[in-house]
């Protein structure tokens, strides 16, 4: 199971504390035995001598398209799969994350269902943070609504969290936007899940429910022999 912004998600002081839950849920047999993989998005070189260096999480995990999916496949999972044995099953598959991390597990899904079958998503980006000048146009998560609508259903489980406190401003208003995509996805009868609740942009409420989201996720999987 991937991880977008990585250091949060493992950190067991932090707000999900996710390699806690995997032990508790694991020793409990209520989800398989799971490899964690928590990646931090890149940085660029600062654009002055002595500067602060640039992140990439925006490029990263807000684009359209399957670049941090190939990523994903043919450079992380190949690397990790020198020490530990990855299932190649893709119901065995999952990914997940926060805010633009959770527009990006859903583009990797989205993008090749052959290799990932579950996401979870936490306060998902789903909204238009492209359309400023000069910045490429691909980074419009508010057209997947649109594009779930009109594209035969691909074999995906998703679990959405948001708060009606999400964030509102001139990309877009988070909660209508996570609501219109589970609108789009019982409209094209997916497996999906939602939960709505009354945080703003943060993982109080994302952190509390994970045990439970990764019951959701993981309830019918058997591992292939």
């Amino acid at each position: 199971m991937v991880f977008q912004d990585g250091g949060g998600y493992v950190n067991e002081k932090g707000q999900y504390r996710a390699t806690v839950v995997f032990d508790n849920l694991i020793y409990k047999k209520e989800m398989p035995v799971t490899i964690g993989l928590f990646i931090n998005p890149g940085t660029k070189p600062p654009a002055d001598a002595g500067g602060k260096s640039i992140s990439n999480r925006s490029v990263e995990y807000d684009s359209l398209g399957d670049q941090y999916a190939r990523f994903l496949i043919d450079e992380m999972m190949p690397e990790v799969g020198k020490n530990l044995k990855l299932t190649d099953d893709p119901e065995g598959r999952a990914i997940c994350g926060a805010s633009s991390g959770g527009i990006c597990a859903f583009t990797v899904a989205w993008e090749r269902p052959d290799q990932f079958r579950k996401v979870v998503s936490h306060v998902g980006s789903f909204t238009s943070i492209a359309w400023r000048p000069n910045v490429p146009a691909s980074r419009g998560g508010d057209l997947y609504p649109t594009l779930i609508r009109k594209t035969p259903a691909k074999p995906i489980r998703v679990f959405l969290q948001d708060g009606s406190n999400d964030l509102d401003n001139a990309h877009g208003n988070w909660f209508l936007a996570n609501q219109q995509m589970a609108a789009a996805l019982k409209f094209a009868k997916y497996d999906y899940k939602t939960e709505w609740g009354t945080e703003a942009h943060n993982g109080k409420h994302g952190g509390a429910i994970l045990p439970d989201t990764l019951r959701w996720l993981w309830r019918d999987y058997k591992a292939k022999e």
